[in-house]
C-alpha cells in the first residue's frame, strides 16, 4: 500500500467514528414537553445563525477565489483554497449540529441516570466535534498531498488549503464570539445584577440567545480555530521540507519525501490515539469528571509519544526529529496546566476576595493575573524553539519547530473533544434550569459545567500556544519559499524594511481587539435595551406567567455578529497582500514577526484574565464571600462581564489573526518572489 493513502484511510476512519458516536448520542432520550421545546429553540437559533453566516462567508470566499485564479493563472491553488474552506465549514457545522443535539440528552441523562451517564453523553457530544476536525483536516490535506505532493512545482498549491480553512475560522471565531458575548453580557447584567434573578432563569429573554452563543462561539468557532492551526502546522512542515537543500535533509532523513510526509503520518497516528483516549474517558466516567477527562487526555498524549517514535523510525528519520515531537506534545500539556492554575487556582480566589472592596479591585486583580499568566507559556514556546535548534542541524531547526507544532496538535481529536464538552455541559445546565428539573439535576449539571469551564480555559491556552507555534512554522515556511527563489533574502533586524514591518505588525492585533471589543459592547447595549423593554412591557414576565420573546434577542445577536465580523476578516486577508506587494517581502516578514509576538501576548493575557474573572464569579456563587446577591457577587459579575469578550471574542481572534496573516503570506510567497522589493521600494 502506498504510504500516501494512510492519511485518507485514517481520516475516513475518524469520520466514521464521529458518525458512530453521533448515532449513539442521537439514540439517547431527548426529553419531552418543556425540555424538548427549550432544546429545539437553542438548536434552531444556532442553525439559523450558521446558515446566515455561511451565506456571507460564501460571498467572501468567491471574491478571494477569483483573486487567486487571476494571481496564479491555474486551478491548483484556487482548488485547494475551496477544499480548505469546505472542510473547515463542514467540521464546524457538523460539530455544532451534534452539540445542540447532545446538550438536551445530557440534561435528561443527569435527571434520570446521574452524573456518570451525563458525563458520557456530554463528552461524546464534544468528541464528535474533535474527531470531525481531525478527520476533515487529514482527508483534505491527504487528498491534496496525493494529488500534488510528488511534484515540487505543485506542492505549493497545498498552501491554499490552509488559507481556505483560515478564512472560515476567522469568520466563525469572530462572528461566533461577538454573538455569544453580546448575549451573555446582556443576559447577565440585566438578569443577575438589575433584576436579581438566577442565571439561566426562563424569565430572562436573553438566556436562549446566550445558550445559542455557547454553540456558535465555543463549539463551531473553537473547532474552526483548532482546525486552522492543525492544518497550518502540517502545511508549514511540508513547505519547509520541500525547500530544503539536498545536503540539509540528508542529515536527518534518507529521503526528502519522507520529511514532507512525516506531518501527515504523525497526524494520522494522533487521530488513532485520540480515539483510544476518548474510550479511556468512557472507561473512567464513573469517577469524578475531571479525573476521567485527565485520564483520557494524558493517556492519549502518552500513547501518541510512543507511537510517534515508531512512526519516525518506520520512515527512517533520525530520533532527533522525534524529540521535537515530544517537545511539542509536552509543551502543549504544560501550557494547559499553567492556564488551569491561573484560571482555577489561587489567583481566582484572590480576585474574588478583591470583590470585598468593590468592582475596581476585582478589575485590577484580574488584569494583573492575566499579565502574569503570560510568562510561563511564552517561556515554554521559547524553550521549544531553542530546543529544536539545538538538536537538529543548523538550518533545519525551523523544520523542528513545525514538527513540534504538529506534535502539540496531533491529538486534537481528544483535545477538541474535551473543549467542546464544556459548552454542551453548560447548555445542559441552562436547559435544566429553564425546564425547572429541580436542584438535584442542576447540581449534577453544575458539576459538569464547572469542570467544563476549566477545560475550556485550558483549551484556550492550548489553542493560543498551538496557534503561535503553527504561525511561527508558517512564517518560517514563508521565509524558506522566498529565500529559495531570491538570492540573499533574509529577515535582518538592521534592515529598515524589516524593522518598519515589525512595528506595522504590532498594530493589527490592537486594531482587531478594538473592533471586536467595540462590537460586543455595541451589541450588548442593544441587547440590554431589549431585555429591559421586555421586562417592562410584557405583563406577567417577571411573575413567570408570560413567555419572553427570545427570538428577538437571538436576532439582535445575529445581526450584530454578521455586520461586524466583515471588517476584521477583510483586514486580516488584505494586510499581507498590501504590505507584501507594496513594501516588499522583507517588510511583510517583519510584519508577521511583529504581529506574532503581539498576538500571542495579547491572546494569553485576555484569555486567562477572562477565565479567572469568570471562575471568580462562580467561586462566589458557590456560597463563598457572601454568595449570590451579595455586594461581592455584584462586583465579580462586573469582572466577569468585562472578561467575557476578553476570553471569548478578542482573545481567540488573535489566534485566527496571526494564522490568517501568515498563511496568506505563504500563499502569495511565489508571486512575491517575482517582485521581492515591492512597488514602493
Amino acid at each position: 500500500m502506498k504510504q500516501e493513502l494512510i492519511p485518507l484511510i485514517v481520516g475516513g476512519f475518524g469520520l466514521f467514528m464521529a458518525l458512530v458516536i453521533y448515532a449513539m448520542v442521537s439514540k439517547m432520550p431527548a426529553g419531552e414537553g418543556k425540555v424538548r421545546e427549550i432544546a429545539q429553540e437553542i438548536h434552531e437559533g444556532a442553525m439559523v445563525f450558521m446558515r446566515r453566516e455561511y451565506t456571507l462567508l460564501l460571498i467572501f470566499v468567491a471574491v478571494i477565489l477569483v483573486g487567486l485564479y487571476i494571481g496564479f493563472g491555474d486551478w491548483h491553488t484556487p482548488f485547494a483554497f475551496v477544499l480548505g474552506a469546505f472542510c473547515s465549514g463542514v467540521a464546524g457545522y457538523f460539530g455544532m449540529f451534534s452539540a445542540t443535539k447532545a446538550n438536551v440528552r445530557t440534561t435528561v441523562a443527569a435527571n434520570e441516570h446521574g452524573a456518570a451517564k451525563a458525563l458520557s453523553v456530554a463528552f461524546y457530544g464534544g468528541s464528535i466535534m474533535g474527531l470531525t476536525v481531525a478527520a476533515m483536516g487529514l482527508l483534505g490535506i491527504g487528498a491534496l498531498y496525493l494529488l500534488f505532493g510528488g511534484d515540487p512545482h505543485t506542492v505549493e498549491s497545498i498552501h491554499g488549503f490552509g488559507m481556505g480553512g483560515s478564512v472560515v475560522a476567522l469568520f466563525s471565531r469572530v462572528g461566533g464570539g461577538i454573538f455569544t458575548k453580546s448575549a451573555d453580557v446582556g443576559a447577565d447584567l440585566v438578569g443577575k445584577v438589575e433584576a436579581g434573578i438566577p442565571e439561566d432563569d426562563p424569565r430572562n429573554p436573553g438566556v436562549i440567545a446566550d445558550n445559542v452563543g455557547d454553540n456558535v462561539g465555543d463549539v463551531a468557532g473553537m473547532g474552526s480555530d483548532i482546525f486552522e492551526s492543525y492544518c497550518g502546522s502540517m502545511i508549514a512542515c511540508i513547505a519547509i521540507a520541500s525547500t530544503m537543500s539536498v545536503g540539509l535533509f540528508s542529515q536527518i532523513a534518507a529521503r526528502q519525501q519522507d520529511l514532507m510526509f512525516l506531518p501527515l503520518a504523525l497526524a494520522s497516528t494522533g487521530l488513532i490515539c485520540s480515539v483510544l483516549g476518548i474510550f479511556l474517558v468512557k472507561v473512567f466516567s464513573s469517577k469524578k469528571p475531571d479525573v476521567a477527562l485527565r485520564f483520557g487526555t494524558i493517556g492519549a498524549t502518552i500513547l501518541f509519544i510512543i507511537a510517534a517514535y515508531l512512526t519516525t523510525s518506520a520512515l527512517s528519520i533520525q530520533s532527533h526529529v522525534w524529540l521535537c515531537v515530544v517537545m511539542g506534545a509536552v509543551g502543549g500539556m504544560l501550557i494547559g496546566l499553567v492556564t488551569e492554575y491561573y484560571t482555577g487556582g489561587k489567583p481566582v480566589r484572590e480576585i474574588a476576595k478583591g470583590g470585598e472592596t468593590g468592582s475596581a479591585t476585582v478589575m485590577i486583580s484580574g488584569l494583573a493575573v492575566g499579565m502574569e499568566s503570560v510568562v510561563v507559556p511564552v517561556i515554554t514556546l521559547a524553550a521549544i524553539i531553542f530546543g529544536t535548534s539545538l538538536i537538529l542541524p543548523a538550518g533545519a531547526g525551523v523544520y523542528g519547530v513545525g514538527i513540534a507544532a504538529v506534535g502539540m496538535l496531533a491529538t486534537v481529536g481528544i483535545t477538541m473533544a474535551i473543549d467542546a464538552y464544556g459548552p454542551v455541559a453548560d447548555n445542559a445546565g441552562g436547559i435544566a434550569e429553564m425546564a425547572g428539573l429541580g436542584a438535584e439535576t442542576r447540581e449534577i449539571t453544575d458539576g459538569l459545567d464547572e469542570v467544563g469551564n476549566t477545560t475550556a480555559a485550558i483549551g484556550k491556552g492550548f489553542a493560543i500556544g498551538a496557534a503561535g507555534l503553527a504561525a511561527l512554522a508558517i512564517i518560517a515556511a514563508f521565509i524558506q519559499v522566498i529565500s529559495s527563489q531570491v538570492e540573499g533574502f533574509a529577515l535582518d533586524i538592521a534592515n529598515p524594511q524589516v524593522l518598519m514591518g515589525m512595528f506595522l505588525g504590532g498594530i493589527f492585533p490592537f486594531i482587531v481587539s478594538a473592533m471586536t471589543m467595540r462590537a460586543v459592547g455595541d451589541a450588548a447595549f442593544d441587547m440590554i435595551k431589549e431585555i429591559r423593554r421586555q421586562f417592562k412591557d410584557i405583563p406577567g414576565l417577571m411573575e413567570g406567567t408570560a413567555k419572553p420573546d427570545s427570538k428577538k434577542c437571538v436576532d439582535i445577536a445575529t445581526q450584530a455578529a454578521l455586520k461586524r465580523m466583515m471588517a476584521p476578516g477583510a483586514l486580516a486577508v488584505l494586510a499581507p497582500v498590501v504590505v507584501g506587494f507594496g513594501l516588499g517581502a522583507a517588510a511583510l516578514g517583519g510584519m508577521l514577526g511583529g504581529a506574532l509576538i503581539t498576538c500571542v501576548l495579547l491572546a494569553l493575557m485576555m484569555a486567562n484574565a477572562g477565565g479567572a474573572w469568570d471562575n471568580a464569579k462562580k467561586y462566589v456563587e458557590k456560597g463563598n464571600l457572601g454568595g449570590k446577591g451579595s455586594s461581592v457577587h455584584k462586583a465579580v459579575v462586573v469582572g466577569d462581564t468585562v472578561g467575557d469578550p476578553f476570553k471569548d471574542t478578542s482573545g481567540p481572534a488573535m489566534n485566527i489573526l496571526i494564522n490568517v496573516m501568515a498563511i496568506v503570506s505563504l500563499v502569495i510567497a511565489p508571486l512575491l518572489a517575482e517582485m521581492p522589493y515591492g512597488l514602493f521600494s
